[in-house]
C-alpha cells in the first residue's frame, strides 16, 4: 500500500499551528492545512506491511491502508468513498479521534506512525470541497418508524444507517441544537459547529426527522414514544458527572467541567450573552482532572484570560514513550501534551485535593492538597497512599472539576423499565445491543460508559444493524467487518 518505499523517503509531517497568541484571539480552529503534495507523501508511507494492524486499533475497522494508497495516487473520490464506506462521520474522527489507528500502525513499532487521522480529515474535506458528498435518500421506505434518543455521535450514526434502510428515523435531542458532546461538550477550537451543521443538513435531506429540545421522560412521554414507534434507539450519553466528596465543594467558584464549557460554545454560538458564562477572565484557575475535557477547560480558560491556569492529576506522571508493559500494538498510556496544554498551563501529577477553602460569604478562596503515591500489588486494586508533610495550600479563584462521567442517566432507564450494570449503564450487549424490552436497544456511552467518538460512531453503525434485523427479519445494514462501498 502506498509508495513501497515511502516510509524510507519520507517523514511524518502534522498539520502546524497558529501561532499561540494569535489563536488565543477567537475561539476557531486554528490547523494550517498541509499541501496536497504533502498530503499524498503521507500517505505515501503507508508500507507494504503485511497485516495492517492499524485495523485492529480502529473500533470502526476503518480500511486505512486502501484509502492511504488512493490518496498517494491522487484518486481521492475513491479514497472518500472506502472511508465513508465504514466510518459516516470521518470529519469528526479526523479532529477528535486520538487515532488508536496510530498506535498500532507496524510503522511505529521504530519511527513515527503514518498520520492517519490527518489523512482522514483531508479526504472528507476534499470530499465535501469537491462536492462529492451528498444527500442519498433511500430509494424506497418501509412501514417501520424508529426512535433515536440523543443526538451524539452514536445516535447520528444509527439514524443514518436505519434511514438507509428505508425506516422513518426520528431523532430526539433535549438541547437546542442537534449534536450532543460534540455541540456542547466541544470546544469550538477544536471543532467549529459549522463543521456538525454540514451534516445535519444532509441528514435531514435524506429524510430524518431532528426534533430538538424534546427530553423524552420529561416533555415528552415515555408512552408516546411507545405508541408512535417500531422500535427505540438509546443513545444520550454517560451524563452522570463525577464530583468530588470533600468539604467546601459547595462553594461559589467551584464548577463541573461540562457546565463551564457548555455555556461558553452556547456563547460562542450566540446563544447566550457573555455575562451568563462562568468566566475565567483575570482568575486563577485550577483544573482537576488531567484528560481531554481537562484540556479543554485549559484552552477554554486561557482564551477568557485568565491569570493562571493549574491543572492537578491524581495519577502518576506517564512515560513520555511507550511502556514496557503495553507493548505495541495496544494502546499506551503515555505523557499527552495537548495544544490547550502548550498555550499556558502548569501541571501537577500524583496530587489529590483534600479541601475547598472559602470566605465568609461563600466565595472559593483557595484549596488544600497531599502528595499521593500508588502501590501496585499483583492480583489487588492499585492502593492510594498520601505522602506524610506534603500537605499544600493553594490560592484559587475558581476550580473546575473535569473527573469524568458515572454512567447514564437512571430516570430514563427507569421510566422504560430497563436493567443497568454496577456502573450504571444501560444493560445491552454487543451480541445485538438489545434491552430487557423489546424493541428497546442501546448504544454508545449510554451503554458502554464514558469512552471515544471512534467508539460511539462504531457501536451506532452496530445497533442499527440489529434494529434493522429485528424489524425487518434481516438485515441489510453492515457490520464492522463488511465492505460495502456506498456511492457519495
Amino acid at each position: 500500500m502506498g509508495k513501497i518505499t515511502g516510509f524510507l523517503e519520507y517523514e511524518r509531517v502534522d498539520e502546524p499551528y497558529l501561532a499561540v497568541e494569535e489563536r488565543l484571539e477567537n475561539y476557531k480552529e486554528f490547523t494550517i492545512p498541509l499541501e496536497e503534495k504533502k498530503v499524498k507523501e503521507q500517505g505515501a508511507r503507508c508500507m507494504d506491511c503485511g497485516i495492517p494492524f492499524c485495523h485492529s486499533g480502529c473500533p470502526l475497522g476503518n480500511l486505512i491502508p486502501d484509502f492511504n494508497d488512493k490518496v498517494y495516487k491522487g484518486r481521492w473520490k475513491e479514497a472518500a468513498q472506502i472511508l465513508h464506506s465504514t466510518n459516516n462521520f470521518p470529519e469528526f474522527t479526523g479532529r477528535l479521534c486520538p487515532a488508536p489507528c496510530e498506535e498500532a500502525c507496524v510503522l511505529g513499532i521504530n519511527e513515527d506512525p503514518v498520520s492517519i487521522e490527518n489523512i482522514e480529515k483531508n479526504i472528507v474535506e476534499k470530499a465535501f470541497e469537491e462536492g462529492w458528498i451528498t444527500a442519498r435518500p433511500p430509494k424506497s421506505r418501509t412501514d417501520k418508524k424508529v426512535a433515536i434518543i440523543g443526538s451524539g455521535p452514536a445516535g447520528l450514526a444509527a439514524a443514518q444507517q436505519l434511514n438507509r434502510a428505508g425506516h422513518t428515523v426520528t431523532v430526539f435531542e433535549r438541547d437546542a441544537k442537534v449534536g450532543g458532546l460534540l455541540r456542547y461538550g466541544i470546544p469550538d477550537f477544536k471543532l467549529e459547529k459549522s463543521i456538525i451543521d454540514r451534516r445535519i443538513s444532509i441528514l435531514e435531506e435524506e429524510g430524518i426527522t431532528f426534533t430538538t429540545n424534546a427530553h423524552v421522560g420529561q416533555n415528552i412521554s415515555i408512552e408516546t414514544i411507545k405508541a408512535d414507534f417500531d422500535a427505540v434507539v438509546l443513545c444520550g450519553g454517560a451524563t452522570e458527572r463525577r464530583g468530588i466528596p470533600i468539604k467546601g465543594n459547595h462553594l461559589k467558584g467551584v464548577h463541573q467541567a461540562m457546565d463551564f464549557l457548555k455555556l461558553n460554545n452556547q456563547f460562542v454560538d450566540g446563544l447566550i450573552t457573555e455575562d451568563a458564562i462562568l468566566s475565567a477572565k483575570g482568575k486563577n484557575v485550577i483544573v482537576i482532572g488531567g484528560g481531554d475535557t481537562g484540556s479543554d477547560c485549559i484552552g477554554t480558560s486561557n482564551r477568557h484570560g485568565a491569570k493562571s491556569v493549574t491543572n492537578f492529576e491524581i495519577l502518576s506522571k506517564p512515560s513520555v514513550g511507550r511502556p514496557a508493559h503495553q507493548p505495541w500494538p495496544y494502546w499506551p498510556m503515555k505523557l499527552k501534551t495537548t495544544s490547550s496544554h502548550q498555550e499556558g498551563v502548569e501541571r501537577f501529577f500524583s496530587v489529590s485535593t483534600k479541601e475547598f477553602l472559602g470566605d465568609k460569604n461563600g466565595n472559593l478562596i483557595g484549596l488544600k492538597t497531599v502528595e499521593v503515591e500508588w502501590i501496585f500489588n499483583e492480583g489487588q486494586r492499585p492502593e492510594l497512599r498520601e505522602l506524610p508533610n506534603t500537605e499544600k495550600q493553594w490560592d484559587c479563584d475558581m476550580v473546575l472539576l473535569a473527573l469524568g462521567f458515572t454512567g447514564s442517566e437512571k430516570t430514563l432507564a427507569e421510566q422504560f423499565g430497563l436493567e443497568m450494570d454496577f456502573r450504571s449503564n444501560i444493560k445491552a450487549t454487543t451480541t445485538n445491543y438489545a434491552t430487557n424490552v423489546p424493541g428497546i436497544f442501546s448504544a454508545g456511552d449510554m451503554r458502554r460508559g464514558q469512552s471515544l467518538i471512534v467508539w460511539a460512531i462504531s457501536e451506532g453503525r452496530q445497533a442499527a444493524h440489529h434494529v434493522d434485523k429485528y424489524l425487518m427479519g434481516s438485515s441489510i445494514l453492515p457490520l464492522k467487518d463488511d465492505n460495502d462501498l456506498p456511492r457519495i
